[in-house]
């Protein structure tokens, strides 16, 4: 994949401001206090969804908005899953990045897929295998639909949003999804693809079509290995 990329945090001036959604907007270099805005409750979805403690988030993993140089086309979703960062491409050199938290599965493959469907507040079906190691889970779930399931809502793992990634007509079972723990923003997790704080999963579904392409970076001593192969070292 070998994106070349510099990234640096920045203030910007407020004509940026829509960058960051009507809730509120901020940069590194304003105080904390300037991300109340944008990580306060909101009572107007289908259901609440809770404010955020920021003190229990290290401030890097807070929207902002960065310079980023890449190849990538301006609505382009690009993980990078070691440094728990993902970035919407905007033109003129720009990204928004949110922090993420990463799981096992968040760190099983990389490559290129398209966001193949995307839902608000969105069941969870876990694997077969998931539910093998915790027989406890059944006690959870439903018949829904497509199987045994624990329906959208706020005790679901999946949040208040979810998209869903498909490399051609196949499902990956790789997400980028909302988590009602917000304090494993920036760290890895004990399950699950990619969570980002709600608000943060709600502003990513707002500025993301269906098709949309998703690049999902390896860890940097594969991409080194893929260099040195492509060049004959």
């Amino acid at each position: 994949m070998g994106l070349n990329r510099r990234i640096f945090t920045f203030g910007l001036p407020a004509s940026a401001a829509a960058l960051l959604g009507e809730r509120g907007w901020a940069q590194s270099l304003r105080p904390r206090p300037a991300y109340g805005g944008i990580y306060g409750p909101i009572d107007d979805d289908l259901y609440p969804v809770p404010g955020i403690d920021l003190s229990a988030i290290q401030s890097a993993f807070l929207r902002s908005i960065v310079l980023y140089e890449t190849p990538e086309p301006a609505g382009t979703i690009v993980i990078d899953p070691r440094a728990r960062f993902l970035y919407h491409v905007q033109d003129g050199g720009l990204a928004i990045r949110y922090g993420v938290g990463v799981g096992r599965s968040g760190f099983g493959w990389s490559g290129t897929a398209t966001v193949g469907d995307k839902q608000e507040w969105p069941d969870w079906y876990p694997p077969k295998e998931m539910l093998q190691r915790q027989p406890e889970l059944m006690e959870q779930m439903a018949d829904l639909p497509g199987g045994a399931g624990m329906p959208g809502g706020p005790g679901n793992p999946l949040g208040a949003r979810a998209l869903y990634l498909w490399q051609g007509k196949k499902d990956t079972l790789y997400r980028i999804h909302g988590t009602f723990e917000p304090w494993t923003i920036g760290t890895s997790v004990s399950s699950g693809c990619i969570r980002m704080i709600n608000q943060d999963a709600i502003d990513l579904y707002n500025r993301t079509p269906v098709g949309t392409k998703v690049v999902v970076l390896a860890p940097a001593s594969n991409r080194r290995k893929r260099a040195a192969a492509a060049s004959g070292e």
